[in-house]
């Protein structure tokens, strides 16, 4: 609980998600200047046989990360990740808050080329490159 309090004196917000990303989470957001943040406190059943979290989850959140501000970047229409690159430069163990950041590179008519950051504290952990397709049709 006091993870929790902490948290919401920080600025941070729970924020409802769907589908696959809620049976991760739960995720967190704040907004810090013109953008946003997203964050997830590692809990055991995260972490690998190593008890370090486990770099599926690190990429479903970079992913969940990236997405939300390509959405955001398309005029709220969907995005589909095209390509997602990644970097694991450091673990993360269960206790951690790992804090998503993520920035638009450059935009096209149906592309918006995305980089990331994963960090506890001030210490990165996952760096990543993200191609997001912008879908104008549902049968895109």
């Amino acid at each position: 609980m006091n993870q929790i309090f902490n948290l919401q004196e920080q600025g941070w917000k729970l924020l409802t998600t769907e589908g696959f990303f809620s049976t991760i989470g739960p995720l967190w957001s704040r907004q810090v200047d013109e953008t946003w943040e997203y964050g997830l406190h590692v809990e055991p059943h995260h972490t690998n046989p190593l008890g370090i979290a486990h770099g599926g989850m690190l990429m479903t959140l970079m992913d969940q990360a990236i997405s939300m501000i390509a959405w955001s970047e398309a005029g709220r229409k969907p995005c589909a990740t095209v390509q997602l690159d990644s970097h694991f430069l450091s673990p993360a163990k269960a206790g951690d808050f790992i804090v998503a950041r993520t920035e638009v590179s450059r935009k096209s008519m149906s592309l918006i080329f995305m980089r990331g950051v994963l960090r506890v504290d001030e210490k990165e952990i996952m760096t990543a490159q993200g191609m997001m397709k912008i879908l104008h049709r549902s049968s895109d």
